[in-house]
């Protein structure tokens, strides 16, 4: 398939030859919704923690005698009975919450999110993130150059690009990250994505069929 390549004004100015088996994919909900699932599984932190009663403070004396008082045998005030004491089959903070997920149907998933923006026409390719300077000003003016106008973008840069970096950080709506790191999620969050055609072709090495 074809792509329109773009200039740093926001201009077609030529196209390039994309692989269909990364661009032109068929789009399966079922898919995308798993991995989804799975990468936004493996960032959740479990924050709550409860104390079992042999973690919890004191308790360590028989709070009376065991016979003869009239009231329930007892042996530590920090049994979880006991106002105070430990807590049974509470929430701990060993807990993860992440799913398998297999190195095929991700790469899949991820054809399938990079065909989507294809299809919404939501997917621009730069000739080269030229920038005469490293001025957030440029990349906005880039932003409302293109077609469509997306209120949200991913800027996918081949390897590490500082220049563009420094670009997107003040921008909320933009997100710049490398095109080998690139994720279901990523691409799923943000409205459009903006790369190279050096770019193009990391990702067509990522993720070809193996």
């Amino acid at each position: 398939m074809k792509l329109p390549v773009y200039n740093l004004t926001g201009q077609p100015v030529e196209e390039m030859e994309a692989a269909d088996e990364i661009f032109k994919v068929r789009v399966k909900p079922a898919v995308l919704h798993s991995v989804l699932v799975a990468q936004q599984a493996r960032e959740r932190e479990p924050w709550a923690h409860t104390k079992t009663r042999g973690e919890v403070r004191g308790g360590g004396r028989k709070p009376w005698r065991q016979k003869g008082t009239g009231r329930a045998r007892h042996g530590s005030i920090r049994s979880p009975i006991w106002k105070g004491g430990g807590v049974t089959f509470g929430p701990r903070n060993v807990r993860h919450y992440h799913l398998k997920i297999n190195r095929t149907e991700r790469r899949l998933a991820t054809r399938m999110a990079l065909s989507a923006r294809v299809k919404e026409k939501a997917l621009y390719v730069l000739q080269q993130f030229s920038f005469a300077e490293p001025k957030t000003k440029l990349l906005v003016s880039l932003l409302g150059a293109l077609p469509q106008a997306p209120r949200t973008w991913l800027i996918l840069t081949p390897g590490r690009h500082l220049g563009v970096m420094r670009m997107g950080r003040n921008l909320r709506q933009v997100s710049v990250q490398r095109a080998e790191d690139v994720s279901v999620k990523d691409i799923v969050n943000r409205q459009a994505v903006i790369t190279t055609v050096e770019g193009i072709r990391k990702l067509e090495t990522l993720l070809k069929k193996k």
